[in-house]
């Protein structure tokens, strides 16, 4: 199934959002009412948008980018290695980062972009964070005319549900089943805002998210039947 996909030419990545303001009230009147219109079908009657405000991360329009963990296979006198590498900060900057990766580095026709769940979520939206910051869509995230196999993406997610569309696993779940470690041996999703907006410990996330991208990796290993990285393969730089 996987035999054409080379992982030496595959980057792995994972991304962490929070809502673009700490509160709700820091947003305009404007915003606000944009939000709670956006938000309507998915609360509850007796939820306000304020106090959904905490999930806005998870929409481009209403949140932004504070990580983009990537990895990569290389192999070095022979010897396996995955190496990984953030960015973060400012959102802008680390937008800019990543594309010129792509752009410099990762823009050949055969390599390809993966992650879990990432077609979904992870690739659009880098993408629609990255017009939103006035920068240039880099080949490999910009699908318009693109054919579907023309898209230079891989989703573990997707590779997983073997054709079912209506099958959502998670990759806590996935790496479960496939007797690999787990990488929520710390935090969750649900819990970064709280860590980047009240405790403020973006090196916390920053570990979450390149664990998240070892996890990928090794599931893509697996669903190849290839062995799985050790510790002493993994490096981040």
């Amino acid at each position: 199934m996987l035999e054409k996909y080379p992982i030496e030419n595959i980057l792995f990545l994972d991304i962490e959002t929070v809502p673009e303001a700490a509160s709700f009230s820091d947003l305009d009147e404007i915003k606000q009412e944009l939000f709670a219109h956006k938000t309507a079908y998915q609360r509850k009657e007796d939820i306000t948008a304020e106090a959904f405000y905490d999930r806005a991360g998870i929409w481009a329009e209403f949140g932004k980018i504070i990580c983009i963990s990537v990895g990569y296979f290389t192999y070095k006198n022979g010897d396996r290695q995955f190496r990984t590498t953030s960015f973060f900060g400012e959102e802008k900057k680390l937008l800019l980062d990543f594309a010129n990766l792509l752009n410099t580095h990762f823009n050949s026709p055969q390599q390809l972009l993966c992650g879990h769940n990432a077609k979904e979520f992870d690739f659009p939206f880098i993408a629609r964070r990255m017009v939103i910051n006035d920068i240039a869509v880099p080949i490999k995230l910009d699908l318009i005319g693109k054919k579907p196999w023309e898209v230079p993406h891989l989703d573990t997610m997707e590779l997983w549900k073997f054709g079912d569309y209506k099958h959502f696993t998670s990759l806590k779940l996935l790496t479960n089943i496939l007797n690999i470690p787990s990488p929520k041996d710390d935090i969750d999703g649900s819990q970064v805002y709280e860590i980047y907006y009240k405790e403020k410990d973006l090196d916390r996330i920053i570990i979450y998210c390149e664990k998240d991208v070892v996890a990928t990796a090794q599931v893509f290993l697996r669903l190849k039947r290839l062995d799985l990285l050790d510790e002493k393969e993994i490096l981040s730089v």
